[in-house]
């Protein structure tokens, strides 16, 4: 059987799975949803959501307009070592799922098999010393048959093999998820180089700035203009401020080569620095879609894959339970026996059997009671498990959806910043130009005026890795 993982979202990688199954018919029945189990009181709208309520973005990587983006991601997904390993533990439990019904079915063995054997027999015949030892040399051939068949008449295999299916739909999921935060890494990573290199060109252009001024503050302590002892101070600080930026350059520089690495090493590869093209950090478009909160929980990959292990552990207990019941157990055999090999086909010479058993626990140390108390509290677990996840996605939806309006905010008021830093900037250089200025307020103008580029910049980036944040908690493929 052929599973495909990728290109699709969670629920096409489990349905086809179960479809898989379901047309070899190698596997049982998965169990029905337990979601309506789950005591979290479910919302009718997010309350941090005034958008339209239809349906969630499946493409969401696509929306950021970035070509170089979007083949990045699909080399992770070709590529990347965790979502290999992620598909195969999907392939682990659809195996495991298959093995678990094979009790199920009867098993057949055909068996040939050959014996030439030699006997002694002393004492015959009847004679005198030296009469020798009688020996009798035989040949037996064999072809049998064998069946063996427990019957499920309580449904323990049954169960036990559901259990095992819904394990396999929450590895299918699993991988869905990996495949999803994957792509969310690669983008951030992707958008963290590009804030990177233009804080590295900032921090370049800061630079340059400040060595302007530094030289600006030297001639005027070389020509004496001024107090000396006050312009040293001023030389000083000129100084100061270039070094400082010269600090700075040198962290964006590491920033951008630690994430060229990491997302190497998403990508698979081996940690180079990887070379992008130089682009600016993209605008954001509109919010996307929030769909209703009711959705969210047959949409998100970790839900469903929660939901999952909790069907199957009730599955389990199930199971368990009907292990105090007898096993009921046939087997048959037939076939033929015959000393001469071309007779082997011949059924002059068959030969068969039939039997059959019931097996009754009555003592086992109290060991299918305790694996029966084991897998109810284990069942107790799982539900514990989904409900806190459940939970969680919530709250990241919520959370991402008041991170929109706040960030939005932080940018608009940091764009404004920057451009009356900017102003004043420009207004104490003319004004020390025009001697009337002092050379301090240049200094405070220009350390604003970077600040607040810096900041800027780095908002922009919180904005976008929060979008991608908001993608994943709403559950978007792309």
């Amino acid at each position: 059987m052929n599973v495909r993982l990728y290109n699709s979202n969670a629920l096409r990688v489990i349905a086809l799975v179960v479809a898989g199954w379901s047309l070899t018919g190698c596997v049982g029945t998965a169990p029905d949803s337990r979601m309506d189990e789950v005591a979290v009181d479910v919302p009718k709208a997010w309350s941090e959501s005034r958008e339209a309520q239809r349906g969630v973005d499946q493409d969401w990587i696509a929306r950021f307009g970035d070509k170089q983006l979007q083949a990045l991601v699909k080399d992770a997904e070709r590529a990347n070592p965790d979502l290999r390993a992620a598909a195969a533990r999907v392939m682990v439990a659809e195996k495991q799922a298959v093995a678990a019904g094979a009790g199920r079915r009867p098993l057949a063995n055909l068996t040939v098999d050959g014996n030439r054997a030699k006997r002694n027999f002393i004492g015959f015949p009847i004679g005198g010393p030296g009469a020798g030892v009688a020996t009798q040399t035989s040949n037996v051939f064999g072809l049998s048959f064998d069946v063996q068949w427990e019957l499920d008449v309580w449904g323990r295999i049954r169960a036990g093999e559901s259990a095992a299916v819904a394990r396999a739909e929450a590895a299918a999921a699993d991988y869905q998820a990996a495949r999803v935060s994957l792509a969310a890494q690669v983008a951030k990573t992707y958008f963290g180089i590009l804030e990177a290199r233009m804080q590295v060109r900032t921090s370049r252009e800061a630079l340059e700035i400040l060595k302007d001024t530094e030289e600006v503050v030297r001639q005027r302590f070389r020509s004496g203009q001024g107090d000396p002892g006050n312009v040293g101070g001023q030389l000083r600080l000129a100084m100061s401020d270039v070094e400082a930026a010269k600090a700075d350059l040198a962290e964006s520089e590491q920033r951008l080569e630690v994430l060229s690495r990491q997302l190497e090493s998403l990508l698979g590869n081996y940690p180079n620095k990887r070379v992008l093209g130089d682009r600016d950090l993209p605008e954001l478009k509109a919010v996307p879609p929030a769909g209703l909160p009711s959705e969210l929980l047959q949409r998100r990959p970790d839900v469903l894959a929660a939901e999952r292990r909790f069907a199957a552990s009730g599955k389990s207990v199930s199971e368990a339970k009907r292990a105090i019941f007898p096993q009921i157990r046939l087997t048959g055999a037939g076939g033929t026996s015959t000393d001469v090999l071309n007779q082997l086909l011949n059924s002059d010479f068959g030969v068969w059997n039939l039997a059959g058993g019931i097996v009754q626990p009555i003592l086992a140390g109290g060991q299918i009671r305790a694996a029966y108390d084991e897998r109810l509290a284990r069942e107790q677990e799982a539900l514990a498990g989904l409900q806190r996840t459940v939970l969680d996605a919530f709250l990241e939806v919520e959370n991402a959806l008041a991170n929109e309006r706040w960030l939005r905010r932080r940018e608009e008021a940091t764009t404004r910043a920057f451009e009356l830093a900017y102003e004043a900037d420009q207004e104490a250089r003319r004004a020390f130009r025009d001697g009337v200025g002092s050379i301090l307020a240049v200094f405070e103008s220009q350390r604003r005026m970077i600040g607040e580029r810096r900041r800027q910049t780095a908002v922009r980036l919180l904005r976008l890795q929060n979008r991608i944040d908001l993608h994943l908690a709403l559950g978007g493929d792309y």
